[in-house]
């Protein structure tokens, strides 16, 4: 397990960018793979993204290609997500999570560690 805590949810206008950040504690980091899901009111906890290990290609939901990336820094133990062009069904609370071995395609399930969460609101 890898405790996590992300930050860098705000309020903005549809439109807008924000970038998620989540800091990691493992001094294995880099053996992770490393995910966003994100949970609007009311509605299920949803996959976003996922950086996987060994060179896979990044998993996107299609609701969020062409606007957002995944990125990991393993130096700084911190995994980012850039979101551009931010539409008000993007709102929702964000977490992040990681695991050593993930499936394909990405499952809640999948991932033991994850965040508290961090709040986007596009408006």
């Amino acid at each position: 397990h890898v405790q996590l805590v992300e930050s860098g949810g705000d309020s903005v206008q549809a439109g807008g960018s924000l970038r998620l950040s989540c800091e990691g504690s493992s001094y294995t980091f880099n053996s992770f793979s490393l995910a966003w899901f994100r949970q609007a009111p009311g509605k299920e906890r949803e996959v976003v993204a996922v950086l996987y290990t060994g060179g896979i290609n990044p998993y996107y939901t299609n609701a969020v290609k062409g606007r957002f990336t995944i990125s990991r820094d393993d130096d700084k133990r911190t995994f980012y997500l850039q979101m551009n062009s931010l539409k008000p069904e993007d709102s929702g609370m964000y977490y992040c999570a990681a695991n050593r071995v993930v499936g394909y395609p990405p499952g809640e399930a999948d991932f033991k560690s994850w965040g508290p969460g961090t709040q986007v609101t596009v408006s």
